[in-house]
C-alpha cells in the first residue's frame, strides 16, 4: 500500500512551474471541496489551474458553498482546452461523463469504485473512502499544509455530504478526516451551506412526488417526466428513503434527451451501484456505491426496446428493469 506521502510526491512529480492546469469536475460539495484542493496543493508549483465544472448547478445548497467557500469555478464550456497543457480529473473518472471523454488525464482521483479501463500519469481510486474529500485532506496532512478556513469547510462540507453525515460509506478514515479539518473550519459557512437545503420549487416538485409515488414490495417509485433540475430528482430520492418501511427509493426524469435516474437504498440490501450497472447499464453510464447510484440513460436507446417513451411508459420501464433485475425483492 503506497503512503499518502509518496502517492502526493508521485502527484506533484507530473506538474512543473509552466504547468496550466485545468481540473474538471460535475460539481457537488464533494467534487468541489476536492478540485479546491488540488488549487492549493498546486500554489505556487505551477502557472495556473482553474476549476471548470459541466453541470447545472442548481440545488440551493451547492450554489451557497460555491458562494460561501468562494470556490472560484468557471463553466467548462467557456474554456479553451488548448490554452491548458494539464488535465485532472477528481470525484469521478472519465467514462462517468461524456463531458469527461475526449481527454487524456494527467490525475485521476476519486474514491468510486473503478468504471474506466484506460490508465494514466497518475491514478489514485480508493473505494473503500466515503468521500474523495478524506483523500484530499489526507494530502494536505502529509504535505503539512494548514488548509484555509473555507479550504476546510469545503472539505468538511465534502464529507459529511457524501457519507450522510457518517450514516452511509463512512470510513474510520473519514472520521479522522472531519476531526482534523474541524480545528481550521469556519463553522459559520457549513452552517449556513447545511440550512441552505431547499428552494419553494424543489418544495412543490416533491409535493407532486408524494402524491403519484408508486410503492411496491417496500421500494419507492416516482417518474417526474421532463424536466429542468436533475439535482430535484436526488431531493426526492433521498427524502423517500425516509418513508417507514421503504429500503429503497428510484427516482427518475427526463433532462435534455436523457433519462436520469437516482437510486437509494438502506445499506442493507444488493447495492445500488451494482444494480443500477445491471438494470440499465447497456443504455447508458450506470454506477454508484453501496447506497446510492445514478445512470443516464439514451432515450434512443430505450425507445428501441419499448416503442414509446411518455411518462406512463418510462414509469412502468424503470419499474419493471429494477424488478427484474433483483427479482421479486431487492436482498
Amino acid at each position: 500500500m503506497t503512503s499518502n506521502r509518496e502517492k502526493i510526491k508521485q502527484l506533484l512529480s507530473h506538474f512543473s512551474g509552466t504547468s496550466r492546469v485545468l481540473v474538471i469536475i460535475n460539481a457537488d460539495p464533494d467534487a468541489i471541496a476536492s478540485a479546491m484542493a488540488v488549487k492549493r496543493i498546486l500554489w505556487r508549483r505551477v502557472s495556473e489551474v482553474v476549476i471548470a465544472y459541466f453541470n447545472r448547478i442548481t440545488r440551493p445548497d451547492n450554489l451557497a458553498m460555491i458562494e460561501y467557500t468562494e470556490a472560484g469555478m468557471v463553466p467548462l464550456a467557456d474554456v479553451d482546452k488548448s490554452l491548458f497543457d494539464k488535465f485532472v480529473v477528481v470525484d469521478s473518472q472519465p467514462e462517468h461523463n461524456e463531458n469527461f471523454s475526449s481527454i487524456e488525464y494527467d490525475a485521476i482521483i476519486d474514491h468510486h469504485p473503478l468504471s474506466f479501463s484506460g490508465s494514466g500519469p497518475f491514478v489514485d481510486i480508493r473505494p473503500d473512502y466515503g468521500a474523495c474529500s478524506t483523500m484530499f485532506t489526507e494530502y494536505l496532512r502529509s504535505l503539512k499544509v494548514k488548509p484555509s478556513a473555507r479550504l476546510a469547510s469545503a472539505l468538511m462540507l465534502g464529507i459529511k455530504t457524501d457519507t450522510a453525515n457518517f450514516t452511509r460509506q463512512a470510513s474510520s478514515r473519514d472520521i479522522r478526516a472531519f476531526q482534523f479539518l474541524y480545528k481550521y473550519a469556519n463553522m459559520n459557512i457549513v452552517t449556513k451551506v447545511e440550512r441552505a437545503y431547499m428552494t419553494e420549487s424543489d418544495l412543490d416538485f416533491l409535493g407532486n412526488a408524494i402524491r403519484q409515488r408508486i410503492i411496491r414490495d417496500n421500494r419507492a417509485f416516482y417518474h417526474a417526466g421532463t424536466i429542468h433540475k436533475p439535482d430535484e430528482l436526488v431531493v426526492v430520492a433521498d427524502f423517500f428513503l425516509s418513508i417507514a418501511g421503504v429500503n429503497w427509493s428510484v427516482v427518475s426524469g427526463v433532462v435534455d434527451k436523457k433519462l436520469i435516474v437516482i437510486l437509494r437504498n438502506d445499506g442493507l440490501r444488493k447495492g445500488a451501484g451494482k444494480t443500477a450497472q445491471e438494470a440499465f447499464g447497456k443504455f447508458g453510464s450506470a454506477g454508484g456505491h453501496k447506497t446510492m447510484a445514478r445512470a443516464e440513460l439514451d432515450i434512443s436507446l430505450i425507445r428501441k426496446e419499448i416503442k414509446r417513451v411518455n411518462q406512463k411508459a418510462l414509469t412502468r420501464w424503470v419499474v419493471e428493469r429494477i424488478t427484474q433485475t433483483a427479482g421479486k425483492k431487492i436482498e
